[in-house]
């Protein structure tokens, strides 16, 4: 595959993720970017001073590199597919980055494809939240082969801090979707422990920090119960629709590799139903907690310990 280095860049999705990333890769790149909003193009375009694209046609035949947060996999299947996605608008030689969260057999697809066309492709999904994308430091896992992965490297090292390569193409996809399914497992199983603590007369506050001294402690109850769920702020930027996709693609793979998995299914299959029950419109993902406040008739937020806790909601 002939390597190209002396291309521009272009920067795909500008969303609560994307922005922040395209905000730290920028420095001392040509870097172009689009997004379906004007506005938010406009802004990371006045910015950093990245190029905005009014569309895809129009971006430069030197871009030799592109770099996509969208969010599924139909919308990176548009994009990269068709007599004018990507595949047929770049040269071989260039490079194709996947960091939103996609599944992972429709990678493995566009992969093949882009390889037919001499385009290397990588999935490299991040973790970390809004927060650690402001500061560069996401964790990322990236799937493809070694030498796109190498190719990659450079790309994926602005925005992240631990960058790991986890296998073949669409292997990055899959590890995101199955830390989320855990992350989303450490959330609920929080949510019912503290529920119980409470049962007994400890307060919610005070059962974190024994969590969080102890063993029983996880990323859940150190980041996300403090800032974003005691506070009642539920203000992570991580919407829970995005992490219910990636919970699904998670059971998936459990369901095609016959792998049996009861604790993380059951979180998964609470979630759902959670979501059910949320009037919100665009609930944030810490908002599950709200489902297991529901059905126990309590609260878990501190703010609002003067508020009437709501009546319990017993499931059968």
């Amino acid at each position: 595959m002939t390597e190209l280095h002396d291309g521009a860049a272009l920067f795909v999705g500008l969303g609560n993720m994307g922005a922040p990333m395209a905000r730290r890769y920028a420095p001392g790149r040509e870097l172009f970017v689009f997004d379906m909003d004007p506005g938010a193009r406009a802004a990371i375009s006045e910015e950093t001073g990245a190029l905005a694209l009014p569309n895809l046609a129009s971006t430069p035949k030197h871009v030799t590199t592109v770099i996509l947060m969208l969010p599924n996999s139909r919308i990176v299947e548009s994009v990269v597919r068709g007599e004018s996605g990507l595949l047929a608008r770049l040269r071989p030689g260039s490079i194709i980055i996947d960091m939103g969260s996609s599944e992972p057999a429709s990678t493995a697809a566009l992969a093949e494809e882009a390889d037919a066309a001499g385009i290397a492709y990588v999935d490299a999904p991040v973790s970390g939240g809004v927060a650690r994308a402001i500061t560069g430091e996401l964790a990322i896992m990236a799937g493809g082969t070694t030498e796109a992965f190498e190719a990659a490297l450079p790309h994926l090292q602005p925005m992240g801090t631990n960058i790991v390569h986890v296998g073949k193409a669409g292997t990055g996809h899959a590890a995101k979707a199955l830390n989320n399914l855990l992350s989303a497992t450490n959330l609920s199983a929080a949510a019912e422990i503290l529920c119980a603590a409470a049962s007994v007369g400890i307060e919610p506050e005070i059962m974190v920090k024994v969590i969080n001294g102890s063993t029983g402690r996880s990323q859940a109850t150190e980041v996300k119960y403090p800032a974003h769920i005691l506070t009642g702020k539920f203000d992570s930027g991580f919407a829970m629709d995005l992490m219910l996709k990636d919970l699904r693609i998670a059971r998936s793979i459990f369901s095609d590799h016959s792998i049996e998995a009861p604790v993380v299914l059951a979180a998964e299959s609470t979630a759902q139903t959670a979501r059910g029950h949320l009037e919100t419109k665009n609930p944030d993902h810490t908002e599950l907690v709200r489902h297991y406040e529901r059905v126990n008739g309590m609260l878990l937020r501190a703010t609002e310990a003067s508020a009437t806790a709501p009546e319990p909601i017993r499931q059968h």
